[in-house]
């Protein structure tokens, strides 16, 4: 048999050529410090910078010029405090800066807005903090965050897409979303998410290192994210995030647990986003 006959020119190889990565297939980051002029590079991720809200447009303009078609959206606003006030403030960073994105680029923008607390509390942690537990309360930040869902929904956001890793997370915000006339707007969960090292350049991107607030709680966030050592666990994460109503199915880090993506990939007929982390 003569497998080579079909890699010979390249206009046949691309013809049966079985997996593309396409410029339209990619999500770009963005992270918007508020006070901010103009963009401020990150030591740690060379190349990659804060931008101020006046360059927001500026950004996406070039984003699009290269042909990348979705951008994904942290805020990092001058508020900090225990519950990430600015999160469920409907004229607080996050829902200024879609609003800008959508008058000015409309439908030729996919925007994508990271649901978490994270950059918007002191503590550095995706929820309310329960001093009992040691963790993040779960039913109070399921709350929150319908509150946060509605807002960003309201602003004009394409995809929400929930990274806090809190049970029940994706019904909780389908629940919020229809009951509030948005049933028309996906969700991308992070459904499995791993508590992963590698996240560190980005954390500080987006100024959302966790502490021990205070002495209460574990400075890292193994407590809700995903063990990096269970992969049983890791499915079973995405299978009841799409019971529960997510649109998208995401593995984080992607390159480290490639494993994982196959696994889900062969038990689900969603769509299936990877992330690229910092490293």
């Amino acid at each position: 048999m003569n497998l080579r006959r079909l890699r010979m020119k390249p206009g046949v190889r691309a013809l049966v050529r079985e997996n593309w990565v396409r410029k339209e297939d990619l999500i770009f980051p963005i992270f918007i410090k508020e006070g901010l002029r103009g963009w401020k590079e990150i030591p740690s991720m060379p190349g990659i910078c804060q931008v101020g809200e006046e360059a927001l447009l500026k950004e996406v303009e070039e984003v699009l010029e290269l042909g990348i078609k979705g951008v994904i959206l942290f805020g990092i606003p001058q508020l900090k405090d225990s519950v990430g006030s600015d999160a469920l403030n409907p004229e607080g960073l996050i829902a200024r800066s879609v609003r800008r994105l959508k008058e000015k680029f409309g439908d030729d923008l996919v925007v994508v807005t990271d649901l978490c607390f994270c950059e918007y509390t002191d503590h550095g942690h995706c929820g309310i903090i329960d001093p009992v537990l040691k963790s993040v309360h779960n039913r109070e930040t399921l709350t929150i965050s319908q509150k946060q869902a509605i807002i960003h929904a309201q602003a004009g956001a394409d995809i929400i897409a929930p990274s806090g890793m809190m049970d029940g997370i994706v019904s909780a915000l389908r629940e919020a979303l229809d009951s509030n006339g948005f049933d028309h707007i996906p969700i991308m969960s992070y459904s499995t998410k791993f508590a992963s090292a590698f996240y560190g350049p980005f954390r500080d991107a987006a100024e959302s290192a966790p502490t021990t607030g205070g002495g209460i709680i574990p400075s890292d966030r193994s407590t809700y994210q995903m063990d990096i050592a269970n992969s049983r666990e890791a499915l079973l994460e995405s299978i009841i995030d799409e019971k529960e109503g997510a649109d998208i199915l995401m593995v984080k880090p992607a390159l480290a647990f490639l494993d994982i993506v196959a696994k889900i990939k062969e038990k689900t007929l969603r769509p299936l986003a990877v992330y690229n982390v910092s490293g």
